[in-house]
């Protein structure tokens, strides 16, 4: 399925009725997309899938922890801009990921939604309301589970970059180019051409201002 559809930002259920054979197919798999997190609804009849879907098959195993928690994902605001973020550091313990660490990481992309794993995702949630936070998805600030291993944190934040995709890709190309030691061989993602060649030149040029500065 993955090898026939074709990647774009928006599909429908006729897009996956002409892969599966059936509207009956298209459904079911639709639902266990869904599940795995590769699927957001949109309007009706209308969805969207993570850019890492069409990721080798070989690499989704290592991607499941990652989208299991995405999938399960609070967020909350409270003024909706860079004061949230500063709040939720000296409230919460957790490990930081996806924008705000990989900025830390690779210095590549101003960081925008802040990203954190906790311990109990109910109790962080009573915590954040207790100072005055909202949930909802316009919220900065996004909780998420603990879920599969921490052990390589350099690592753990590559597949999550990779799982998340979008603007993240690049985050996860750029700490592939930057910490390669840290990367087991197997779980690196295969990335166009276009994008690993801007991710270069834009690390090469903030390297080179970083010198001439």
């Amino acid at each position: 399925m993955v090898q026939l559809m074709e990647e774009k930002p928006v599909y429908r259920l006729a897009d996956l009725q002409r892969v599966t054979g059936s509207r009956a197919s298209a459904y079911r798999t639709l639902g266990a997309l869904r599940r795995t997190g590769f699927a957001e609804p949109l309007k009706e009849g209308h969805f969207s899938l993570r850019s890492s879907f069409f990721q080798p098959l070989y690499l989704w195993q290592h991607l499941t922890p990652s989208l299991d928690a995405f999938r399960q994902a609070r967020y909350f605001g409270r003024s909706y801009n860079e004061s949230d973020i500063q709040a939720v550091r000296r409230i919460l313990d957790g490990t930081v990921t996806l924008d705000y660490r990989a900025y830390e990481l690779t210095g590549l992309q101003k960081p925008y939604l802040f990203f954190l794993y906790v311990d109990d995702l109910n109790s962080a949630s009573d915590a954040l309301r207790e100072n005055g936070f909202w949930q909802g998805r316009r919220g900065r600030v996004a909780i998420l589970p603990h879920t599969g291993s921490f052990r390589n944190d350099v690592e753990r934040l590559y597949l999550d970059c990779v799982a998340y995709g979008g603007r993240s890709t690049l985050d996860a190309i750029a700490i592939e180019i930057l910490r390669k030691d840290d990367l087991d061989p197997k779980v690196r993602g295969v990335f166009r051409a276009e994008d690993v060649l801007k991710v270069r030149d834009e690390l090469a040029t903030r390297e080179s201002g970083a010198r001439s500065g």
